[in-house]
């Protein structure tokens, strides 16, 4: 329990303006939450968000300590009240998460604390009691692999430590079978091939370069894929990553002159289509070990997909993807 005693500078606030500035990792719907409850209160009775405070007033907040720490990337996890998560799978070990398309992974690609998917997923454990960060040395629930911004798919979270070394050892590996649907511009002459070159990144330009032969700090990369389908001057195609380069199926199918529909980066928007983010997603993975798994050898064989791909639904109805 901590109390807060109303001085002449907040004094005449409602109560839950002063909270947001006082208590920051405390989200509004959290707090009026809580007062409901009766687990803040003012000179020791119930009070209402809107109540105005008065100078000496005794504000009495029975929550977590964790609220009243000062607000970091670190417990950005905090600020999330109800956590807006497409799961997947869970068990005990991992959580695979339906990322939908324009939400940023973690806070240094753009986005503010608490509006990134690993907050979201910190929230979601901390919210179950199943991670107790004030209990842990070291260990914070982390992403496995990550998807850009405007692409969706399944992204795989560790809940443990031996989780995260062992599917971090997996992805390295390659014993993971991630496959990604996409839409892209034109038919491909070949209804099924491989898209092979080299890879050189731009980190100023925060994009890629392919070429077709070999450059100095340039990266192999092979993406496989098959035609679903064509219409309208689109085609629907599943891709099979290879190698596991930035920005790998949407540089080298704009590089092959089929461009994603969407991407604005590596092609040009289609005006006569209402999309402005790639048509990219994660929609498949199988765990597919070949070396010993410790404890997720259970996983072993198994596979996962979304439900629903947004771009199937609009640009092909009526095609089954297997």
């Amino acid at each position: 329990m901590k109390e807060f005693t109303i001085g002449a500078n907040d004094a005449g606030q409602r109560l839950d303006r002063f909270l947001a500035k006082a208590v920051p990792l405390l989200p509004a719907s959290l707090a009026q939450k809580y007062i409901r409850l009766k687990r803040i209160k003012c000179n020791g009775k119930r009070i209402d968000r809107d109540t105005r405070l008065n100078q000496g007033d005794v504000l009495q907040l029975y929550i977590n300590d964790e609220f009243f720490d000062k607000p970091r990337e670190d417990n950005a996890y905090l600020t999330v009240a109800a956590p807006k998560l497409n799961i997947v799978y869970e068990d005990d070990h991992i959580l695979l998460v339906d990322k939908r398309p324009g939400l940023a992974v973690h806070p240094h690609d753009g986005a503010e604390y608490g509006r990134t998917l690993i907050d979201h997923i910190q929230s979601y454990l901390y919210q179950k009691r199943e991670w107790r960060p004030r209990e842990e040395n070291s260990f914070t629930p982390a992403l496995c692999n990550r998807i850009d911004r405007n692409t969706g798919g399944i992204v795989i979270a560790a809940k443990t430590a031996e989780a995260l070394r062992v599917m971090n050892q997996k992805i390295k590996d390659r014993e993971l079978d991630k496959r990604y649907l996409a839409i892209v511009e034109g038919t491909p002459k070949r209804k099924e091939g491989s898209l092979k070159g080299y890879l050189f990144k731009d980190a100023k330009k925060n994009r890629v370069f392919v070429t077709d032969t070999p450059q100095a700090g340039a990266k192999s990369c092979q993406t496989n894929y098959r035609v679903l389908a064509s219409r309208n001057g689109l085609s629907l195609v599943e891709c099979e990553l290879i190698t596991g380069r930035t920005h790998q199926i949407r540089a080298q199918f704009a590089h092959a002159g089929h461009p994603l529909l969407g991407d604005g980066k590596y092609g040009k928007l289609d005006k006569r289509f209402d999309r402005n983010y790639q048509a990219l997603y994660s929609y498949k993975l199988t765990f597919d070990f070949s070396t010993d798994a410790e404890g997720l050898e259970y996983l072993n064989g198994r596979s996962f997909r979304v439900e629903e791909v947004d771009f199937v639904k609009e640009y092909f109805p009526g095609v089954t993807v297997l």
